[in-house]
């Protein structure tokens, strides 16, 4: 083989041990974001659910505050 063959395969072969750690590490997160979402779904449901803090008028408008991006200010701070 010629020195730019092996090259390549050296390449090829490090491309390949790389993409497949990098493939894993990706399963292992969505794995992991899936646990925490299914903890956050419980937790939520049942503070709202179980008449806990959270009560479902404020969570919505919690959400509706995110998602139009405005900021929390506290009162009485002129």
């Amino acid at each position: 083989m010629e020195p730019i063959q092996k090259i390549l395969t050296v390449v090829v072969i490090a491309l390949t041990i790389l993409l497949s750690f990098v493939g894993v590490q990706v399963v292992l997160m969505i794995v992991d974001l899936r646990r925490a979402i299914k903890r956050l779904n419980s937790l939520l449901g049942d503070s709202v659910l179980g008449g806990g803090l959270i009560q479902p008028d404020k969570l919505t408008k919690v959400m509706e505050m995110l998602r139009r991006g405005k900021r929390v200010e506290e009162r009485g701070q002129g």
